[in-house]
């Protein structure tokens, strides 16, 4: 049987891709990689990537802050869904992400940029607004709000 559709950059997108982004967080730091590939090619953002057939959501947080940093983590709590697009030359959406954010805990490991990540380091969680550190949209917020969450577990505890 021979594939009739068009190739997809001259095709409507089918529906949204279901993604997820790692947000780790650890001694006042932040663990960002800076991304070869679109969306937001050359821009730090979280670890992340597509949901796999089957995978959870927190399996495949754990899956991708792996693949891009070799750090290990477990997978806490997912917090918020954001919007992504990748768009043509022409402004045309050619695909839409919806991304989980999930609050993750490291386990151990040092951050060595793989897969479709060109760089990944710890960055001073008070320090992401700055001028040389070109940030994915919704970085500060996400970032912001996983803060929040960890405050809010840590007075839970005591």
């Amino acid at each position: 049987m021979t594939d009739t559709s068009p190739p997809l950059s001259n095709a409507r997108p089918r529906g949204p891709i279901a993604a997820v982004i790692a947000v780790v967080l650890h001694e006042g730091r932040t663990l960002l990689v800076r991304r070869a590939n679109p969306p937001d090619a050359g821009l730090w953002g979280f670890p992340g990537g597509k949901i796999e057939p089957g995978e959870t959501i927190a399996n495949a947080a754990i899956r991708e802050l792996l693949e891009e940093t070799g750090v290990h983590g477990e997978a806490l709590h997912p917090f918020t869904a954001l919007d992504a697009f990748d768009c043509s030359a022409n402004g045309d959406i050619s695909r839409h992400f919806i991304l989980v954010a999930v609050l993750c805990r490291l386990i151990s490991g040092e951050p060595v940029a793989a897969d479709d990540a060109l760089e990944a380091a710890w960055f001073a969680t008070d320090n992401l607004v700055h001028p040389d550190l070109p940030l994915s949209r919704d970085v500060i917020e996400v970032a912001q709000q996983a803060i929040g969450i960890m405050r809010g577990q840590f007075l839970k505890e005591c």
